[in-house]
């Protein structure tokens, strides 16, 4: 449990490391190279290393030369309040504002920076407190908890089993207007029909509409097997 009570200042960019070392970590105590970060941020290594030495500085990260960085729990609770403020913002964007969900990724990116914590509550409480945003992925509590599902990849349903479309693993704005052509969305009821044997590809039921999908496409959608 994290709870958000950072009075450190941190600017834009520094959150924007953290929140990068957060996902590439994947797990609290995963190590992140400097390159690793560096390729995500699109910046030199060099660039990389003097901000780690300032978030170091901070009580944010645990940084060695060479041995790569992990995150403090300080740095944990900094990095789940951006990822809870940048879903809230999605899903307000979605819900309320009628954005696509492949458009909403970069106002988010921007929205999350806001600084104050009462409207980031009024938010939530006003969305009715979501437990996940538009592409289907963990919205964190105010304390940093949040809920995790059974969940596996379409391409991996039985044939005659049915799935409800929980999420994507793929967020890109390319597949997530393929999604939008072929009307598939998060919720929508998926039952397996038949698996080509030779390419791996779908035929689908999905909400009583006949569609055959790529194996790629299998790939990268989430279900919850009902």
């Amino acid at each position: 449990m994290y709870f958000y009570e950072n009075f450190i200042f941190v600017t834009l960019s520094e959150e924007d490391y953290i929140k990068a070392i957060y996902h590439l970590g994947k797990t609290q105590t995963a190590a992140v190279s400097t390159n690793a970060i560096a390729k995500r941020m699109a910046t030199k290594p060099s660039s990389v290393s003097d901000m780690l030495r300032k978030l170091s500085d901070k009580g944010l990260v645990n940084y060695k030369r060479y041995k790569g960085v992990t995150l403090t729990d300080e740095g944990i609770a900094t990095a789940l309040n951006l990822v809870r403020k940048h879903r809230l913002w999605e899903v307000f964007l979605v819900d309320k504002l009628e954005f696509t969900w492949d458009e909403v990724h970069e106002v988010a990116e921007q929205l999350e920076h806001i600084k104050s914590e009462k409207l980031i509550d009024k938010l939530d409480q006003h969305l009715g407190f979501p437990e996940v945003d538009p592409h289907g992925d963990p919205i964190p509590s105010k304390n940093g908890e949040f809920k995790t599902s059974i969940k596996k990849l379409l391409k991996d349903l039985s044939i005659g089993t049915t799935g409800i479309c929980v999420g994507v693993k793929d967020s890109s704005k390319t597949f997530l207007k393929f999604l939008d052509r072929k009307k598939i969305a998060l919720g929508d009821e998926i039952k397996v029909l038949e698996r080509e044997e030779f390419d791996g590809s779908l035929h689908i039921d999905i909400d009583g509409r006949d569609l055959h999908i790529s194996k790629q496409i299998a790939t990268n959608l989430y279900v919850k097997e009902v």
